[in-house]
């Protein structure tokens, strides 16, 4: 896998994008597959409280950690395609599972910056512990981007990565505090405990949302790493070593889903303390549909 750019020195390629106040006025895309990402836009909006920001959810493909990398890459195309006719001035990939299959093979073919939550998180965890564990998305997994970005800032750590296909639609369908659900994270985090771990990594922007449960289940002495706090502060950087800081009194956050805006607008609302306002957007190649209701109740009736 090619080595990532480190978004907090100074950047290799070269943005033609509009000079002066404008440009610095123009809202940062955010995107992810659905509710998860709203985890790293918290994180942004409170490093960052004078940017504007543009959310896209797209819950019409939901989850993304079971698809192959072409597609991963082809949605990750479509939904930057739309963000810079928008426009934006920065893109921050807010999905684990984009940033490990598409970033590199995206980065090149758009004019503005576009980060992903990978190294931030991976750095973040090497300075925590030795013994690091990852919970990921199926693809997250087997691309071993956390595990090889780590091994490449200190070879001599130690890495336990289990997937957990389980996790997204329980709380895309809000299922977090289903009694069920308990035994279902337990039964995932349970290797990485006897393993020894003692940081671990949320390795999907959803997993957040399962804080109140996994805290419960880990020793005291494991650390956890949200890749989406160290994300924003490598945005931050970026943004003040491009030039593009933006200092607005009111600024505004838009969201957009291409699947069905009232239940994305519920099911942030635990998230975000409010339920905004969401727009649909139909993208080539994004058909407009509902997410079931019933998302999770597969995996709780297993």
């Amino acid at each position: 896998m090619p080595s990532r750019r480190e978004p907090s020195v100074e950047p290799v390629f070269s943005f033609n994008l509009q000079s002066g106040s404008k440009s610095q006025n123009l809202p940062i895309g955010v995107f992810d597959s659905g509710v998860g990402g709203l985890t790293v836009l918290k994180a942004l909006q409170q490093k960052l409280p004078h940017e504007s920001f543009l959310y896209f959810g797209d819950t019409a493909h939901v989850p993304y950690g079971d698809r192959p990398p072409h597609e991963i890459q082809s949605l990750g195309r479509q939904i930057l395609d739309w963000m810079v006719q928008q426009p934006i001035k920065m893109a921050i990939m807010a999905c684990n599972t984009s940033s490990a299959l598409a970033l590199d093979a995206v980065r090149n073919e758009f004019n503005i910056p576009i980060l992903g939550v990978i190294l931030p998180g991976a750095k973040a965890a090497v300075k925590q512990g030795k013994r690091i564990g990852i919970i990921a998305t199926p693809a997250t997994v087997a691309s071993d981007c956390y595990r090889k970005a780590i091994l490449e800032i200190n070879p001599e750590i130690e890495v336990f990565q289990v997937a957990c296909p389980e996790f997204v639609p329980l709380i895309e369908a809000n299922h977090i505090a289903h009694p069920q659900t308990r035994n279902i994270v337990w039964n995932r985090l349970q290797p990485l405990v006897e393993a020894g771990i003692d940081t671990l990594v949320y390795g999907c922007t959803h997993y957040p949302h399962l804080a109140p449960v996994i805290q419960t289940l880990l020793p005291a002495r494991v650390t956890l790493v949200d890749p989406a706090i160290y994300m924003a502060k490598a945005a931050a950087q970026e943004l003040e070593l491009l030039n593009l800081k933006s200092n607005q009194l009111n600024p505004c956050t838009q969201f957009f889903v291409s699947g069905n805006p009232e239940q994305f607008a519920k099911s942030s609302r635990s998230c975000l303390g409010f339920m905004p306002e969401v727009e649909a957007v139909c993208l080539p190649g994004i058909p407009v549909k509902a997410v079931p209701q019933d998302l999770g109740a597969a995996v709780l009736q297993r």
